[in-house]
């Protein structure tokens, strides 16, 4: 699917229609001495293994894209509700 780059659309900061730089999102490096992933660090110690059974195989084929929407008049981000596609295009 094909985006374009610059989307005109809400901001609730500004409280109207503005336009907005498009990208993609993506997940930042996860902190492993966060609360909860040294608390699952801990539960998967010793016997018993994994708290929750691991997924060997996937029964989707595509992942939920997120568009960022970055407001060119102040500046404030927000994300638009991924969308589930192959292949994202910001044209």
């Amino acid at each position: 699917m094909k985006v374009p780059k610059v989307i005109r659309t809400y901001c609730p900061r500004c409280r109207k229609h503005t336009e907005h730089e498009v990208s993609l999102y993506k997940p930042g490096k996860r902190r492993a001495l966060a609360k909860g992933e040294r608390h699952h660090e801990w539960e998967k110690k010793g016997y018993g293994g994994q708290k929750y059974p691991r997924q060997r195989r996937f029964a989707k084929t595509t992942k939920k894209q997120t568009l960022k929407l970055k407001c060119k008049v102040c500046g404030y981000t927000r994300h638009k509700e991924g969308i589930r596609i192959s292949r994202l295009i910001i044209e």
